[in-house]
């Protein structure tokens, strides 16, 4: 276990912004078997690298970046309604919690913080997986790719639901585990922190000054120590 003195403290702020697949809901690796699966049988090869860039990304870049993998034929209309119905079968009855999100959010609503979330997945998918936990009614306000003109990784999202908390960006934190959810939030004025799942922070990550930590409960602990 590492000693919370190991954990850098984070600056004070007024909300927190979290990202959801990945960061609060461990959607991402169940996502990946899924787009392996479903690539096969359209007889395409998926690869990790390919992957690596799908996540994070909005349907309108994930359908770019495997027409620029796989040629202007891919039926990505096709791919992605096999891959929503397959994911709405497998997790009808919820999906895991990452390490540390319940405390988190616990954390800061007993200490009056507003919490948001912004996402790249549409409203209804946000909104059943974040129920079916209990907890979409625990944030304030969610932002989703219904919402807003400009996907991740532009700051819309994030400075949307910085706009709807009422507090300024500069005061959020932001938790993301994407290299496209750090672009969004770092742009959007955040002090950011990345919480990897399926890829790990590279040289442009790191170039933005963004803190890196290994779970929601290191959050925690950098943000309020122990109680």
């Amino acid at each position: 276990m590492i000693a919370q003195t190991d954990f850098p403290r984070l600056d004070s702020f007024q909300a927190v912004v979290f990202d959801m697949d990945g960061t609060i809901l461990d959607t991402e690796a169940v996502f990946k078997t899924i787009v392996f699966e479903v690539c096969t049988d359209l007889g395409y090869e998926m690869t990790d690298t390919v992957h690596a860039a799908m996540v994070g990304s909005s349907h309108e870049r994930t359908n770019q970046l495997l027409l620029e993998a796989y040629g202007v034929t891919f039926p990505y209309a096709l791919f992605d309604e096999r891959c929503r119905v397959i994911m709405s079968e497998r997790a009808h009855g919820g999906v895991p919690v990452k390490p540390g999100a319940r405390e988190l959010i616990a954390e800061l609503r007993a200490r009056k913080i507003p919490a948001a979330v912004a996402t790249s997945s549409r409203n209804p998918h946000a909104r059943h997986h974040l129920s079916a936990v209990g907890l979409f009614d625990l944030f304030e306000t969610v932002v989703t790719r219904d919402d807003v003109i400009n996907p991740k990784p532009h700051p819309e999202p994030y400075l949307m639901a910085a706009g709807r908390l009422g507090i300024d960006p500069v005061h959020c934190l932001a938790l993301e585990d994407s290299h496209t959810g750090v672009r969004a939030a770092h742009a959007a004025g955040m002090q950011t922190v990345m919480v990897p799942d399926l890829v790990r922070p590279g040289a442009e990550i790191a170039a933005m000054g963004v803190t890196v930590m290994d779970n929601l409960d290191q959050v925690r602990l950098a943000a309020f120590g122990s109680r």
